[in-house]
């Protein structure tokens, strides 16, 4: 893989994780970062140039959905799992 292909990759694997991460709803965020860690890692050692590029512009579409269902899931609130309320032990 080209190194700017590389870069590009890593970024859009990053900004996906990072958008990901603010989903509101507990198991949509914990799914989400699973299923992009999941896809990424299934396809790290494609090396074909015309595959790359078609997985890219696949991730970007789902980049581009994800940032939509963020949006929406930030119009409705929800009250938190009781996995999320957890307070940290006092040491």
């Amino acid at each position: 893989m080209a190194a700017s292909s590389r870069a590009q990759v890593l970024e859009l694997y990053r900004a996906m994780l990072r958008e990901s991460k603010q989903f509101s709803a507990f198991n949509y965020r914990t799914y989400a970062v699973r299923r992009i860690r999941d896809a990424f890692r299934e396809n790290k050692n494609v090396e074909d140039p015309v595959r790359i590029q078609a997985l890219v512009s696949k991730a970007k579409r789902d980049l581009e959905m994800i940032r939509r269902q963020v949006h929406i899931g930030q119009l409705y609130s929800t009250d938190k799992l009781v996995i999320e309320n957890q307070e940290k032990p006092r040491t």
